[in-house]
């Protein structure tokens, strides 16, 4: 178990308040577990800029009734192949299909892959969400 390590912080009063009050809506138990994913998020956040390696997903919305769609989101993921590591095809309904792809590595090339996909006409939806590998953090 790592070696925990106090210390002090000092806020405006106010500013504590409206702290408070976004924990509890957020579920914490207590500050320093909230301040801890804080600092973790920050940390990841750099690791992205610095280009380190990432795990994250992309998630996308499309109707796959739509004429070549599917072969042109097929394509451009044949093209991302070394930072794909798994798909997921999941059928929402008659016409929308959801499909998770996950994704490791350089954090330009998964964003790329995002803005490719997301870019191809009939896609209604894609987001891109990104996390540390969980080495350096």
């Amino acid at each position: 178990m790592p070696q925990l390590v106090r210390f002090g912080v000092s806020l405006e009063k106010d500013l504590l308040l409206h702290f408070d009050t976004h924990l509890k809506g957020k579920k914490y138990t207590n500050r320093s577990e909230a301040i801890r994913d804080l600092i973790r998020e920050d940390l990841v956040k750099k690791q992205w800029e610095e280009g380190k390696e990432i795990a994250g997903t992309i998630t996308v919305i499309y109707d796959h009734h739509k004429r070549e769609l599917v072969n042109k989101l097929m394509d451009i993921q044949h093209d991302f192949g070394g930072i794909i590591i798994s798909t997921q095809h999941i059928h929402l309904d008659h016409h929308n299909c959801l499909e998770i792809i996950a994704v490791r590595g350089n954090p330009c090339k998964a964003q790329e892959l995002s803005d490719s996909l997301k870019a191809v006409r009939w896609v209604k939806h894609a987001t891109l969400s990104m996390s540390s590998t969980g080495k350096d953090i």
